[in-house]
């Protein structure tokens, strides 16, 4: 058994202030990594550059990163932080932008090297120090090594070979008062994704489940605030940022299973956004698996069966149609993928995909 997350973190209120130290403790400048506007309205960007700028920290600020961010964007940010001579680089917002940074930090340091880079295995990885500072509940990505990117030339999402854990990580319940209703919902089912992935993994450990298990427990605080809709309290918030980020720590071991497998064609295809595509397979797996550890997980969360976190999943994201073209897509994606078929703790057949889609 093996256990490793080396990403420094802190929970708590006002942290990027109360560690603005730490926070500059990297570098001389520092190229901020972002969305277009969320970190500007929920006030975290406005916080780190205030906490740098204590320390007589430079830093410049990149915005132009999209959901499911493009390996082009990758390579934009890459140029914008070579022109600026930046030494660290530090990732504001939901999975998107600290998935993005961590990439950009990696081809700063191949400034004479192509995007093709990104998606080799045999290539040294060495990046530029990340910190990531977290605005959604879902992703998990400031305790991960990994970095998802969209690849729209080919129609492609999916995990670059490349491992880039943060050095620190700040979280702060805070910055997810002003997300709006829809970006919490759909990232909490992310997070809840990659806790039942994790956990029904052939790769789960002791210490994976413990993760899942404290994450679930924590989860399930906030299951009724976001099922009813009520205004977000600053604990809910503080709740929903700590199970995204053992559920983060969790995967970060055993990585993810079908369900996030099948639901990029799903994202690629339609948009629909990617905690949301998650959930779409989610029933549908657990039906396939063991019933005890199902019952297990659906219960730790308050659910008494699979049919009541449909009904959960329905109420909060809406279970939207997909045409069925792009359900067989979702099906052929992790039937190419002998590694990814393995991860399930059960035999994957192309019918078990079909009943997890949904297809006849």
């Amino acid at each position: 058994m093996f256990f490793y997350m080396p990403a420094k973190v802190y929970c708590e209120n006002n942290c990027v202030r109360a560690h603005a130290k730490e926070l500059a403790s990297f570098g001389k400048k520092a190229l901020i990594v972002t969305g277009r506007s969320s970190a500007f309205k929920n006030g975290s960007i406005a916080d780190v550059q205030a906490a740098l700028a204590d320390y007589n920290v430079d830093c410049c600020v990149f915005n132009e990163v999209e959901e499911n961010p493009s390996v082009e964007t990758v390579m934009k940010g890459r140029d914008r932080g070579l022109a600026e001579g930046v030494d660290f680089v530090i990732g504001i917002g939901g999975g998107s932008p600290m998935d993005a940074a961590k990439a950009i930090a990696l081809m700063i340091r191949r400034k004479d090297d192509g995007p093709d880079y990104l998606y080799d295995s045999s290539a040294v990885t060495d990046a530029l120090p990340v910190v990531c500072i977290p605005t959604t509940c879902g992703t998990g990505s400031e305790v991960t090594a990994v970095s998802v990117l969209s690849r729209p030339s080919k129609r492609a999402k999916g995990s670059i070979p490349h491992k880039i854990f943060p050095r620190l990580s700040l979280l702060d319940g805070k910055y997810l008062l002003s997300a709006p209703r829809r970006v919490i919902v759909d990232t909490s089912i992310d997070a809840l994704s990659h806790m039942y992935e994790s956990y029904l993994n052939s790769k789960a450990t002791d210490c994976s489940r413990m993760c899942v298990d404290a994450g679930l427990k924590i989860w399930s605080r906030s299951r009724k605030v976001i099922l009813s809709g009520a205004p977000l309290s600053s604990e809910n918030c503080t709740d929903m940022l700590l199970a995204s980020m053992f559920a983060g720590m969790a995967i970060a071991h055993t990585g993810t299973s079908l369900p996030h497998a099948m639901s990029y064609p799903v994202t690629v295809e339609t948009g629909m956004p990617h905690g949301k595509a998650c959930g779409f397979f989610l029933t549908g797996y657990l039906r396939e698996a063991d019933p005890d550890d199902v019952a297990y997980l659906l219960n730790t969360v308050g659910f008494t069966d699979a049919d009541s976190l449909e009904t959960y999943y329905q109420a909060t994201c809406g279970r939207d149609e997909v045409p069925a073209p792009i359900l067989r897509k979702s099906v052929d994606a992790p039937l190419s993928s002998p590694a990814k078929l393995a991860m399930a703790p059960f035999a994957v057949t192309e019918a078990t995909l079909c009943r997890i889609a949904g297809l006849k």
